[in-house]
């Protein structure tokens, strides 16, 4: 007799069911996190539009760019949440899920009689997950925000940009997106604390606080100084040289870390005898010397194209990359071959391309994660499967609008 093969790893968190009430960018990256590590995640969405990414241009056959990005390996119900009987479908599931995830602002939750106080006083095991702003407390917690707003608060925004220029808004949405990280960490924090209590737990994640944390050496450098930290562009406010450097045909960063690199540096650009010049050999005259540094190794760099001084820095073990566009990233080698693009089955759109999940285990792989799915794509299968309506009830939850 043939032993059939095992079924695929889904990932350790198989078995752990989330109640996604988030939409738009941060609380769904922070359930698709979950995702990847094999969740089941149950994502209400309101009748006719959805999330509100789901109409974010450019869009394609009716399916958003925006919304695809986070919502992988994820199911979709209709639920209008404005009706008695929908908020009552909502406590249904929550009933049977170990995990919440919502990102209203604070208060809208508790509105519609689905906060932490409500639903652990159905499921005292469940673990609620709120995502906002500014967080459950303080002076702003009511007011809204968005990605550029919290770089702005928290002092991202103000070092990101040129010397003497107008700053700049990080090229990625890391105001929102640190929800995504953020979130995760409390809430598997949580699972292991339920697994010797048996109860669940509130967290409360703000967005501000998360890039806040993220200010690192900036802030401590701050504490240290007492003085306003300045912008510096590419460069470090300490390392030397470091930053991006102009090439005959582009550019090219490099990265002077420690002494033993700088030394790398020198025999690199064929100036060996600096490693040891007095002018140059701490990281304090570097950094006083930044000037005339740069313009030593930009000196070289000039000279030679972008491929001939990966070459040559690669030999030397200098840290350095190309800089490359977002299509060439995603077509480089390391890229594929880590898996990093993948091609699923999506409902409307047939086969496409997405980014696949950023966390491996070793000698247990996982399959690749299913496509974001439609609008209510799996409306039916959830009431039937996880709160076991019968074909009857749903249609009837159907033809009073409650569930599309």
């Amino acid at each position: 007799m043939t032993t059939p093969p095992s079924a695929p790893w889904p990932g350790p968190l198989a078995g752990v069911r989330v109640l996604d009430f988030t939409r738009v960018l941060a609380g769904p990256a922070a359930s698709l996190a979950l995702a990847d590590l094999g969740a089941e995640i149950i994502k209400i969405e309101p009748p006719g539009s959805g999330d509100e990414t789901r109409n974010f241009p450019p869009m394609r056959d009716g399916e958003s760019h925006y919304y695809l990005s986070v919502n992988r390996g994820k199911k979709s119900i209709v639920i209008d949440l404005k009706s008695d009987a929908g908020r009552d479908l909502a406590r249904d599931l929550a009933a049977k899920c170990d995990i919440v995830v919502e990102n209203y602002r604070p208060g809208v939750m508790d509105r519609l009689g689905l906060g932490y106080a409500a639903l652990s006083a159905i499921n005292p095991r469940l673990i609620y997950c709120a995502i906002s702003g500014y967080g459950q407390t303080g002076p702003l917690k009511d007011n809204p925000s968005f990605d550029i707003v919290l770089q702005a608060m928290s002092g991202a925004l103000a070092m990101n940009g040129e010397p003497g220029g107008l700053p700049t808004k990080l090229g990625i949405p890391l105001g929102d997106l640190v929800g995504g990280i953020n979130g995760p960490i409390g809430i598997l924090a949580a699972l292991y604390e339920r697994e010797r209590t048996g109860r669940g737990r509130m967290i409360d994640v703000s967005l501000m606080d998360g890039l806040t944390g993220m200010l690192g050496y900036i802030a401590q450098l701050a504490f240290f100084t007492d003085e306003e930290p300045q912008r510096q562009g590419s460069q470090h406010p300490n390392l030397v040289p470091y930053g991006i450097f102009p090439a005959s045909d582009g550019s090219i960063v490099i990265a002077c870390l420690t002494p033993s690199f700088w030394g790398k540096i020198c025999i690199s650009i064929g100036r060996a005898e600096l490693a040891a010049d007095e002018r140059y050999d701490s990281l304090e005259k570097r950094r006083d010397a930044r000037a005339e540094v740069n313009e030593i190794v930009s000196e070289f760099t000039r000279r030679h194209s972008v491929d001939e001084l990966v070459a040559i820095f690669t030999r030397c073990e200098v840290p350095h990359a190309p800089i490359q566009g977002v299509r060439e990233a995603l077509a480089q080698p390391q890229t594929v071959a880590r898996g990093m693009v993948v091609e699923v089955e999506h409902k409307a759109l047939g086969r496409i391309p997405i980014v696949n999940r950023p966390i491996r285990f070793v000698d247990a792989p996982q399959p690749a994660p299913t496509a974001p799915p439609v609008l209510g794509e799996n409306t039916d299968d959830i009431l039937r499967d996880v709160l076991e309506l019968s074909a009857e009830a749903i249609g009837a939850l159907r033809k009073n609008g409650i569930v599309a």
